[in-house]
């Protein structure tokens, strides 16, 4: 086979930019290693910035977003009983949208067909060959036999475990941060305890107050890496969940069976530079944020903004700069995003090697912000995304 853009990944960082070029007419093929069915399983993210909603507005493909997502102007950060709204509306004049990432794949994956956008499922062993050259081309086994997928640009959009990153991780750069604890994670079909996000520091640990509509609940509180999620019981997660949020919000929780529930480990992460020859690496095969802050989606969304205005650059208008400068830009707004994560993860977390000087600082950081009507902008125009 042979196209202009081979894609690897099928998550919605791939489709999003498989479907942006299409609508350009650019050729491109999608590659994904699992089955579609396990694709739309996997839980994810739910809180979506701007670029990601304008993304989806200009491909038309935002109908179910717009009727089903739910508009959130504003969030909570909570201190024991205190809680402290940060009004983004009225500080950016902007909101985010809280739609499921599950949904979202959903329906990029049911627009392929009629957008002529071909994604190969089941595609095993995916391996980069001849990336710093002209003619780069993947191989990939399906149905017992190898096929190849011959491209002028090779576009890793396939996580940190894909085969992308780790074609190139000994010539890049890493930099990180592991933290010494994981957010156990609760989704149920109840309503949430409050209409906006609430992320609470409490003695007991951190615990965030989310949903995915107004029937469907997401929780987490932060345990250590030692763990393990069968030990805990749903009634346990309740329980420490009521101990650690606001009376306000826990006086309203609605329990019920968990539908998923899992313990994801945090860490920050980057990989420079995110070009390699003919290869553009996208999303989490370049970068991890803490989910303090719902940066990664997001941050995936704007590198497929940045990837798709090079990619068109470089094949309708022959602008081989486009292709050179994808990963400065990319990168210069990554560094931003983690920077908020971070930051919003060391305010809001216990670290264990904190004693009663690092408390007193979250405190007065926090006290600083309820007062603060700069400290709250700050906030509120991270959150609701920097500009691209």
């Amino acid at each position: 086979m042979r196209t202009q853009v081979c894609i690897i990944g099928a998550g919605p960082a791939g489709l999003l930019l498989g479907h942006l070029l299409r609508a350009e007419g650019v050729e491109c093929v999608v590659l994904e290693r699992r089955a579609a069915d396990y694709v739309l399983s996997r839980i994810r993210a739910g809180v979506l910035e701007r670029i990601t909603v304008s993304l989806m507005e200009r491909l038309g493909l935002d109908g179910r977003l717009k009727a089903e997502g739910l508009v959130e102007e504003g969030f909570n950060l909570a201190d024991g009983e205190r809680l402290i709204r940060i009004d983004i509306a009225k500080l950016t004049g902007q909101h985010v949208v809280v739609y499921g990432q599950t949904e979202l794949t959903r329906d990029l994956m049911d627009a392929r067909e009629d957008r002529g956008l071909e994604v190969i499922y089941e595609a095993e062993d995916a391996t980069l060959h001849d990336i710093d050259g002209n003619a780069p081309f993947v191989t990939y086994r399906k149905d017992g036999a190898e096929h190849r997928v011959a491209a002028r640009i090779v576009v890793g959009c396939d996580g940190f475990h894909g085969p992308s990153r780790q074609a190139v991780l000994s010539r890049g750069t890493e930099y990180q941060r592991e933290y010494p604890f994981g957010w156990l994670g609760l989704l149920a079909d109840v309503p949430p305890c409050h209409h906006e996000l609430i992320y609470s520091h409490h003695d007991r640990g951190f615990a965030l107050a989310s949903m995915r509509s107004k029937t469907r609940s997401r929780y987490y509180i932060d345990v250590p890496l030692t763990e393990k999620v069968e030990d805990w019981s749903d009634d346990r997660v309740w329980d420490e969940l009521a101990r650690r949020l606001p009376d306000e919000a826990a006086g309203r929780i609605v329990r019920g069976p968990s539908l998923e529930k899992s313990i994801a480990p945090l860490r920050s992460y980057v990989f420079a530079p995110m070009r390699f020859g003919s290869l553009l690496l996208c999303g989490d095969a370049a970068h991890i944020v803490p989910p303090t802050g719902a940066k990664g989606l997001n941050l995936a969304a704007s590198d497929v903004h940045y990837a798709a205005e090079a990619l068109i650059g470089f094949f309708k208008r022959s602008d081989a700069d486009a292709i050179a400068g994808y990963s400065d830009k990319a990168l210069a707004r990554v560094w931003k995003s983690e920077r908020f994560s971070w930051s919003l993860t060391r305010l809001m977390h216990r670290f264990p090697e904190d004693g009663p000087f690092e408390r007193a600082m979250q405190v007065a950081e926090l006290d600083y912000i309820g007062s603060s009507r700069a400290a709250q902008t700050s906030i509120a125009e991270n959150y609701v995304g920097l500009p691209v």
